[in-house]
């Protein structure tokens, strides 16, 4: 998991004043389990990323840290290596789009059906 998600989600936490438990409780773990996720110690679905962003009412690319991240190394001396950083965070946030499109599908496709057994 990258780093600075758990980081991030810390920062919304503590700025809305909610507490590690009070998340646990929302999102139906424990505490120990939520403490996890922001130390990067376990693997977030997109699931529970879309839930913890509503619990704070913040968007999910102020999580991942996508709008304005910005790749700096002055320790890089071979630029190749700073471009194939470059290229690993493109894939990576190509990945995370994919999951969010693929599960906002599903969550369309579920939501039809259960419109569909209303309406019969």
């Amino acid at each position: 998991m990258n780093e600075s998600i758990g980081k991030n989600i810390r920062k919304y936490r503590e700025l809305k004043g909610f507490s590690q438990e009070y998340m646990a409780n929302q999102l139906d773990i424990n505490q120990a389990s939520y403490a996890k996720i922001e130390s990067n110690s376990t693997k977030l679905t997109v699931d529970r990323l879309f839930t913890i962003s509503k619990l704070l009412e913040t968007e999910i690319t102020d999580l991942l840290d996508l709008k304005n991240q910005i790749v700096y190394n002055q320790d890089i001396k071979d630029y190749s290596v700073g471009h194939q950083e470059v290229q690993n965070l493109y894939q990576t946030n190509q990945e995370v789009y994919e999951k969010l499109i693929q599960s906002k599908d599903e969550q369309i496709a579920l939501l039809k059906e259960m419109l569909n057994k209303k309406n019969k």
